[in-house]
């Protein structure tokens, strides 16, 4: 329990990292998110094969849930990438982890899980707390706002890749498998992306590409890597409510790293929005 719980916290930090590496990344926000996955592509390969998992039993259907698993993410990274490039990366980041309370929204509209009444209370929570955050992005700077707006279409996304991953974990795909097959898959579509969007593809020095890999093995590979393990042995319950770390590291992070202010209205936004995604995930489970 111990060391799961350790996993947990060091996952949730290791992620939190990602967005101040985006932030001091010589390459522009559609390139480091390329970067990101393709430089974790060897690492999760080599991992996956001293594991030795059990041969994986392609068909139609996992195939198709892979390649979505693989768009899903492309989507996300980009969105999120820009928006950590645009907001705050205390918006930024609370707004992306709305995506565990569309993940509950998408069961209930498609496959009518109706969720319980603190699922609706969480929601509210979260929605007033998102139009705080709104509010001090409006004051803040003018791209803040499209930045917030970005932060929302990533959990909209990262809510898809979520359910993909459940359905794929649901037909017997290993962790590690699904790690490496999708990664590989969003770092091939990131690629052309990466290309026409004009931005400085390759780092300028050394030290460039070292925050990329820090970007890669330590944020990507490293964090979900943990947190896969720390998920296997933990209560769900408290596991989604020590995974709420991650947003309030992220902000502190850019504050001690990145000498970036918390505005009193941002700091009531986002304890309002960490409250609803608490009480929705309860809600929800």
């Amino acid at each position: 329990m111990n060391l799961a719980l350790a996993a947990l916290f060091a996952g949730a930090c290791c992620i939190a990292l990602s967005p101040i590496w985006v932030r001091v990344s010589e390459v522009g926000p559609t390139a480091s998110a390329f970067w990101r996955v393709t430089l974790a592509v060897p690492l999760l390969w080599t991992l996956l094969a001293l594991s030795s998992p059990g041969r994986f039993r392609p068909d139609a259907r996992r195939i198709a849930l892979l390649l979505a698993a693989g768009a899903a993410f492309a989507g996300d990274l980009a969105f999120w990438h820009w928006s950590i490039k645009l907001t705050s990366v205390a918006d930024s980041t609370l707004l992306a982890n709305l995506a565990s309370i569309f993940v509950t929204l998408a069961a209930w509209i498609v496959w009518r899980q109706r969720p319980g009444g603190l699922f609706l209370v969480g929601l509210a929570a979260a929605l007033a707390g998102t139009a705080l955050l709104v509010r001090a992005s409006l004051a803040a700077s003018p791209t803040a706002l499209l930045g917030d707006a970005l932060g929302v279409v990533t959990a909209l996304f990262y809510a898809w890749y979520l359910m993909t991953v459940k359905s794929l974990r649901e037909r017997g795909v290993a962790a590690l498998q699904l790690m490496a097959v999708s990664t590989t898959i969003t770092a091939a579509l990131l690629f052309p992306v990466a290309l026409a969007s004009g931005e400085a593809l390759l780092p300028r020095t050394g030290l460039g590409w070292l925050k990329l890999l820090g970007l890669a093995w330590i944020s990507h590979a490293g964090g979900q890597g943990l947190i896969a393990l720390a998920l296997a042995q933990l209560p769900a319950a408290f596991s989604s409510v020590g995974l709420l770390l991650q947003p309030v590291m992220a902000a502190a992070l850019a504050w001690l790293l990145l000498g970036e202010p918390l505005a009193p209205l941002q700091v009531a936004g986002g304890a309002v929005v960490l409250a609803g995604i608490y009480l929705a995930r309860r809600g929800s489970a």
